[in-house]
């Protein structure tokens, strides 16, 4: 590329500046100081100015490549400038010969003529053979001036002849010398080195390079999850970003001796549209990378959550019916990584077959012999070659276009990998993809055994997703493709984390999930047709992006697709409607309570049947453990568990006819039997502390631990007395609290947890019959180590003991904690209160939606004992950025909230609170203070009797 392009203007007036410079030598001569610090003054003004000026230029015309080169261009006159400065005002050296003068180089991507504003500049220093003394000072004295303008500077010091020694075994030196352009100085010196590097290290070290090269982008995208579909790409590193097209262009230039990529054009290696999307992708790249150096004043790579709605703005996107811009831009982002992919398979395949050609005589003949293409049995189109699967001919894809499909089927039943020949001709013949071949039975009927293979189906779909062929066989698919999601929640987009689902099934199916998800695993093979769920786990979001709820949408988009698949209506009616129910198992298992007979009656409504169960079960674990690293844990999967195994019991009439008050009897009687050991008073007093919906939900096994902690409180004479247990499998930590009741009691739990930065999950909340609270706190496992995770929650059970006695304040320790973080500003979410009294026969359910933050779970809970109501159980979900908390609440008589009025007043001073609205009757909220020990009518209420 020719950074003199006239096209792309000078950023500064460089001849004034140099006429500046030389008058700043002339007026302070014999002050070395004030004419560095004059020096260094006027080179920083200038730089700052030609940056902003760089800046306007890019928001003007949007040219990211051109923004790259103008800054490239305005270094190279700084440098000239002051390598200038130093030989004619510092050192005296402008008479030294032409040969003995050193020659400066940028090297690195300032070698291609290109700098983002926050980029590396890598030089180079050619010393001639006889150096004057001048020489290295001189260096320093550029260098330092460059360091001090605040400029990150990467330079080496070489002879001519040091740097093709060290290429000869250093592919990064290798690479950079590559690369090499001359700034100023000695001319001469790298052109000596471009001709010895061509003759003595490149010549016949082809392959060599690029193996190289490409081990080393596999191992830099292995260390950024080896995916480019990363909600959060990094620009320049990540797979499909600026580093693979500049990957491209070394391999091209070191392999076909070429200074331009437009001469890959010429050689044939490329096509005339493919050079123009490699220009595309180049151009938008650099944009983007330019704006975030521009936006966040620093070399950053990441394209964070945080600066994506500024960059898009930037951009010039904006909203549409279903899409933010954010989101728009985005999804541009994710089809030029792929469009590099496109590319990078196009390059690789034309060099295996141009190596092949240039193989020496015998050598070439032996090779061609011992891997010559040998038939595939039942398969003449396609060939395998040295274990990948390659076409028997040119025209196989003109001949008969299933063979797109066919080609992925073949390769996934014979075990082969792709050859990247073939892989550049698929993606070359995607027009031969239309309406008929979408309406061809044969190609629906191998799509869909690709779908449902027994071995890696999720693999070959990628690949079919990779080439192009997935998005233009199924077009519902292929609007959804490099789609992202603008939230925290999901790691992926959206074609990508629907690959992932069908990974996730394909696992489950196999048994090698047995350990993360033994129940998904021991009902697949009960599973009446297993197309089904392959199908709805690659069609579950294919409707995001759309105005309508996906959830609907897709399942209208199953009806129309499903048949064409060959599947019946029956087959057409269960996928969709797992597709629309696909989220509900989901949130009823994490904020409904599942001790509420009432949650599974109307859960098992919606379900009706046992296969629809196992399929919802199966489609929502592989869901939620597609969305991403870290998002899955034990905790859900015991949630999904406990909701199966309660539905399944009501879809098969399993439970008792046996009223409470005899089941509650009954369970009162186990655990007093139970407590082996125990003289007859303690087994009598312990096991009468409970009300029914205590043992009714408790397992006999915590009832027993429970009653052992009360017992030993009580001997000890504590008021105040907490337990932890970890549930490594379920990675839960369990905070179990006994506190004299308090209005108050689990704001001040909830809020000791927010200070010590513990994330709550679930809540479980009692009161005993002589007047006290058994809380029991689920927080998320921090440690993998049961003595760290031990030692965290017992510190935290300290600070709750602290507080309920008085010696520490919430809001202050809160208010320690959080001091100088940054709030979260880069999501909104708009707070949501729904109140139902239809969820439940006992409890009024309260919703609440909002922007998570540190402490908001303590200052709800705070305005509700505000309000005067019980909480029964708090389930609290978090997803990315957001939040929703849902309490099962009673007055203080322990009816349901019935008055409209007062339900308003509710959601009204609920929301304030999530909105951050100040609120007067939360101001001089009592906290860390035991009030007495409130009614009886108040206890019972609060454990639900």
């Amino acid at each position: 590329m020719d950074v003199r392009n006239p096209e792309h203007a000078d950023l500064i007036d460089w001849k004034a500046l140099k006429s500046q410079c030389d008058f700043i030598a002339s007026r302070q001569a014999e002050n070395a100081a004030a004419t560095r610090t004059a020096l260094l003054a006027a080179i920083k003004d200038a730089n700052a100015k030609g940056r902003a000026r760089a800046e306007e230029l890019l928001m003007a015309d949007g040219g990211g490549l051109a923004c790259a080169m103008r800054i490239s261009r305005l270094q190279d006159h700084i440098i000239t400038i002051l390598h200038d400065f130093a030989l004619n005002h510092v050192f005296n050296a402008d008479n030294t010969p032409e040969a003995s003068r050193l020659g400066v180089a940028a090297v690195g991507g300032y070698g291609r003529g290109t700098l983002a504003p926050g980029s590396d500049i890598d030089l180079l220093f050619l010393l001639p053979a006889k150096k004057p003394a001048w020489v290295e000072p001189a260096i320093e004295f550029i260098l330092y001036i460059l360091w001090d303008m605040g400029l990150k500077v990467g330079h080496a010091t070489r002879t001519v002849e040091e740097c093709i020694r060290l290429s000869k075994t250093d592919m990064t030196i290798r690479t950079a010398i590559l690369e090499a352009r001359y700034i100023c100085g000695q001319r001469a010196l790298l052109s000596e080195l471009e001709t010895r590097f061509d003759n003595e290290v490149v010549r016949n070290s082809g392959p060599q390079f690029i193996a190289a090269k490409l081990a080393e982008r596999d191992e830099r995208h292995r260390k950024s999850g080896d995916t480019r579909y990363l909600v959060e790409p990094n620009v320049k590193e990540g797979k499909g970003g600026l580093r693979d097209l500049h990957t491209l262009f070394w391999i091209s230039k070191y392999y076909y001796r070429v200074r331009d990529t437009q001469d890959l054009v010429k050689l044939g290696v490329l096509s005339r549209s493919e050079f123009r999307l490699f220009e595309k992708c180049d151009d938008f790249l650099w944009a983007v990378r330019c704006h975030m150096h521009f936006l966040t004043g620093k070399s950053e790579e990441r394209l964070s959550f945080d600066i994506q709605p500024d960059i898009a703005r930037r951009l010039d996107y904006h909203d549409r019916p279903g899409l933010t811009a954010v989101e728009r831009f985005m999804k541009h982002y994710f089809w030029m990584a792929k469009n590099v992919g496109d590319l990078t398979r196009i390059l690789c395949a034309t060099l295996e077959e141009q190596q092949a050609k240039d193989a020496p005589g015998l050598t070439n003949v032996i090779s061609r012999f011992a891997h010559r293409p040998r038939k595939i049995a039942g398969s003449p189109q396609f060939v395998e070659d040295r274990g990948r699967i390659a076409l028997s001919g040119p025209d196989v894809f003109k001949e008969d276009p299933v063979n797109l499909i066919r080609f992925f089927h073949v390769a996934e039943m014979k075990e082969l990998e792709y050859h990247p020949d073939a892989l550049s001709r698929i993606t070359r013949s995607l027009a031969l993809i239309d309406n008929s071949l979408r309406d061809n039975e044969a190609a629906n009927a191998i799509f869909l055994s690709i779908l449902t293979s027994h071995k890696n189906p999720a693999m070959t779909l990628r690949r079919m997703n990779e080439a192009g062929v997935l998005g233009r066989f199924l077009p519902e698919f292929g609007k959804i493709v490099s789609m992202m999601q603008f939230n925290m929640y999901h790691h992926y987009t959206v074609d990508e984390h629907l690959l992932r689902t069908v990974e996730v099934v394909a696992s489950i199916e196999a048994g090698r999930d047995k350990d993360i998800n033994p129940l998904a695993v021991s009902l697949f093979p009960s599973i009446e047709d297993r197309q089904v769920i392959y199908v709805a786990a690659l069609l579950h979001d294919v409707a995001k992006g759309r105005p309508e709820d996906h959830s609907t949408a897709g399942a209208k988009v199953a009806r129309k697709l499903c048949p064409r698949l060959g599947m019946t209506p029956k087959q057409t009616e269960l996928v969709a409607w797992l597709i629309e129910e696909h989220l509900t198992m989901s949130m009823v298992a994490q904020t409904r309570d599942l001790n509420d007979r009432k949650t599974i009656m109307d859960f098992a409504e919606r379900v009706q049947s046992l296969e629809r169960l196992r399929l919802l079960l199966i489609l929502t674990v592989a869901d939620i453990r597609a969305v991403g690293p870290g998002v899955w844990n034990g905790w859900k999967g015991q949630l999904l568990r406990t909701l199966y195994y309660e539905t399944e019991l009501q879809l098969t009439g399993g439970f008792s006819e046996v009223s409470r008050k005899e089941r509650a009897a009954a369970a009162r009687i186990r655990l007093a039997e139970a407590l082996e050991g125990w003289n007859q008073k303690d087994r009598k007093t312990y096991s009468k502390l409970h009300y029914e919906p205590y043992l009714l939900s408790v397992s006999l096994e915590d009832q027993i631990r429970h009653a052992g902690f009360i017992r030993d409180a009580d001997k000890a004479g504590k008021a105040l007395a907490t337990m932890v247990r970890t549930r490594s499998f379920h990675s839960i930590t369990e905070i179990t609290v006994l506190a004299p009741d308090h209005p108050r009691l689990l704001a001040i739990i909830t809020g000791s947890c927010a200070a010590a930065g513990a994330n709550i999950a679930d809540a479980n909340i009692f009161t005993t019959a002589d007047g006290r609270a058994l809380d029991t706190i689920m927080i998320n496992r921090e440690f993998k180590n049961d003595e760290d995770e031990i030692r965290r929650a017992t510190s935290i059970g300290k600070l709750i003991e602290d507080v309920l006695a008085g010696q520490k304040r919430v809001p202050e320790v809160i208010a320690i904690r959080t001091k100088g973080k940054k709030r979260n500003t880069t999501f909104t979410i708009a707070p949501a209160v729904t109140m139902s009294n239809t969820l439940s026969n006992k409890f009024t359910v309260l919703e609440l939606e909002c922007l998570d933050r540190p402490g908001l779970l303590y200052e709800i809970t705070s305005v509700l004992s505000d309000l005067s109501l019980d909480i029964t159980s708090a389930h609290i979900t978090t997803f990315g950025e957001k939040v929703i908390d849902t309490f099962y609440v009673t007055d203080l008589v322990g009816q349901k909230i019935t008055n409209e009025n007062r339900q308003a007043n509710i959601t009204a001073r609920v929301k304030a609170v999530l909105a951050e609205v100040e609120d007067e009757a939360r101001a001089g909220m009592p906290s860390g203070i035991i009030a007495p020990p409130p009614i009886r009518g108040v206890k019972k209420t609060r454990s639900g009797a």
